[in-house]
Formats: C-alpha cells, structure tokens, sequence
C-alpha cells in the first residue's frame, strides 16, 4: 500500500470497525510530516473545508471522508492541486467503495485496498499464536479486532449486540428509509440461520410478505456495508450464474447462527474472501469466489478463480476426512487447480490421488501468504 500512496491516492475501504482508522495511524507514523483528518471531528472539519493543512505534508489522511457532502468532486480537486510528491489516503466505509456508481468522475487517480476482519494467517504473523490457537479463536470470537481482543467472551457478545444493532440503526438508513429498518432487521435474523445453503429470494420474501426485488436490494445493501459477501454459483457464463441461488456469508463469524461445521464453513469463507480482494488489490488478478453445485445437488463448497478459470478447490468439513467423490472427479476435471478437503479436526496431511486432505488451522496459516 505503500508503494501505492507515492503514485496515486490509495481508498482504504472495508467493513465498519474493521480497524481502517488504526492502520491509517500505522502508514502515517511512517511518515515524517504527515497530516490526519477525521470527519467527525470539528477540528478536522474546518481544516478540510478551508484546506488549510500544511502544503509541504508528505501524507494526508481524509478518514470518513463519505460523510462530507459532494466529497467526490472535492476530492479530485485536492487531489489535482496538490503539492509535488504529497501522498493521500483515504479510508470509509460503505459511501466510499460505493462511489463508482455516481458523481465526479476519480478514474485514473487512485487504488483501492480492502481491509478485511482479521484472519488466522495474520493472527499468527502478528502475535506469537500457534496457527490451532488462532483459529479457535476467531471461531470462537470472529475477526473484528475488538471483540477478538477483548478480555472476556461477554465483552465480544456486547460489542457484537451493539455493532450490530447500531450498524443497522445508523448505516442502513443511508441507503433506506426508517420504516424499512424493522424489515432488514428481521431480514439479517433469517440470513444468520441459511449460512452455507443456498438463498432462495423468493421464499424469503413469501416468509416476509416482501417482493423478491425488495429483498435483492436489501441483500445488496447489506453487501454494500460489508456485513455479509455472496457468493455464487461457479459458471464461466456470468448471466447463467447469476440466475442461480447464492450463498451468503457473515464478515462477522460471530453473526452466525448454527453448528460447529456452519461456523467453521462461516470462517474459511471470510478467509477466502480476504485472499480474493487481496490478489484484486495486490496483484490486479480477476480473483472470484464461487462454488460448485450440479443438477443432482452434490457441491464443493468454494472455488477460487482467477479470470474464471479454477485455481483452488475447497471443501470444508469439521471432522470427515473422507474424500467426496465429487471433490474428486471435480478435480480431475480441472487438474490446473489445486484441490484440498479442509478439515478442522484433523491428525496428519494426506495426499489422496489428486485432493490434498488437511488440516484447517496450518492450512489457512498459509493462506495470505504473499502478504
């Protein structure tokens, strides 16, 4: 991100609470002479109105700068204007990746990074946890810094009760209206019980008594605000694919109401999820999620594509270390990827035919590695 910040300006973007804001301060404290501005403070408000910083600042930081209204073409004319070798950064949330959609147009002036909740490959190469240890925590705790943190297990279910509470309180009723919020509430409640299956719009709606297309766009907000990821049907024809029922995941593993396997599925699929946006951000790979499901219903549970040809096929299971022969034939069938049946509970590494059978907690240890 670094490298980045000499070239264009760099988006900071992810979920609410993520940890956007203490790793702005991280890169600035890089910086010799750097500038931090935070929206929501007035002291910072007046300075970015008036711009007023100091114009030999290496490094100005705009946090929340969503919030500031027609902040798009502001931020272009800063941007255009600025001093010689000045470095901008900067970090949001939901507004903030979702400016392509309209207003002054930034192509060409900036790059884009997600932060995601933390996984168990950082956790390891942040602290001294062992790679079992770490996973038992974020399943136990999630990936969001503060309830992983925290203390005690209730203060995680408070920040938890509170984060979501607030989230759908405050951050909804930018995209919707007041009386649709009871709607979404409900609407989260149902999606935290479908984890790893697929999502079928039309019944939810009928159990809603919503229209499906009410429905759509409310999971497509809820998408926005990076509190759940879809993923969909693997299927080189995009249309085709979208037709199909998608599955949905929590950012917070901790949101998830089911079993054991559906939190573990919930955990692998976060840590997915944050290799894919790591090889877009990183790498400008095409880099997907999807997964596999066929006419006789048998699936693999994620596949990981790159300009939609499969590089890694994974099945999640907690304890069976039998090879579905789905998962096999599957992979013979795309022999460039590679294939893996991940279980959580799991002695030793094995190497059946063309699956590798591993255990989940070193094998995600890995994942990210090209940090």
């Amino acid at each position: 991100m670094q490298r980045d910040l000499v070239r264009k300006m760099v988006f900071l973007t992810g979920p609410r609470q993520a940890g956007k804001t203490t790793l702005a301060e991280m890169i600035a404290d890089q910086f010799a002479d750097a500038q931090l501005f935070n929206w929501d403070v007035l002291a910072d408000r007046r300075v970015m109105l008036a711009q007023s910083w100091i114009p030999t600042a290496s490094l100005l930081v705009f946090d929340e700068l969503h919030k500031m209204k027609d902040w798009r073409p502001w931020l272009k004319g800063v941007y255009d204007g600025r001093t010689q070798g000045q470095s901008i950064l900067v970090t949001g949330s939901a507004r903030l990746d979702a400016f392509r959609q309209a207003g002054e147009s930034l192509a060409g002036r900036y790059f884009s990074w997600h932060l995601l909740p933390v996984t168990v490959h950082e956790l390891v190469a942040k602290t001294d946890t062992v790679p079992e240890e770490a996973l038992n925590r974020l399943l136990n705790r999630g990936g969001f810094p503060e309830p992983l943190l925290a203390e005690a297990d209730a203060d995680a279910r408070r920040w938890r009760q509170l984060y979501l509470d607030g989230l759908i309180r405050d951050d909804i009723l930018e995209f919707s209206r007041i009386a649709e919020v009871q709607a979404m509430r409900l609407f989260v409640q149902m999606l935290r019980e479908r984890v790893g299956s697929p999502v079928s719009l039309a019944s939810m709606a009928r159990d809603l008594q919503l229209s499906p297309t009410t429905l759509s766009r409310y999971l497509g907000i809820l998408e926005t605000l990076h509190v759940v990821f879809i993923v969909r049907p693997f299927h080189r024809n995009i249309a085709r694919a979208l037709l199909k029922e998608p599955k949905v995941y929590f950012y917070d593993t901790g949101l998830v109401k089911g079993d054991d396997g559906i939190r573990f599925e919930n955990a692998c699929a976060t840590m997915l999820q944050a290799e894919v946006q790591r090889r877009r951000d990183a790498e400008g790979q095409e880099a997907t999620l999807s997964y596999i499901r066929d006419k006789e219903g048998r699936e693999i549970d994620f596949v990981l594509c790159d300009a939609d040809q499969p590089i890694q096929l994974v099945e999640c299971k907690w304890s069976d270390a039998a090879v579905p022969r789905y998962l096999a034939a599957t992979a013979a069938r795309f022999p460039q990827a590679r294939a893996t049946l991940l279980v959580r509970h799991l002695r030793h590494r094995e190497q059946r035919g063309a699956v590798a059978v591993a255990p989940a907690a070193p094998w995600l240890a890995d994942l990210g590695a090209g940090h």
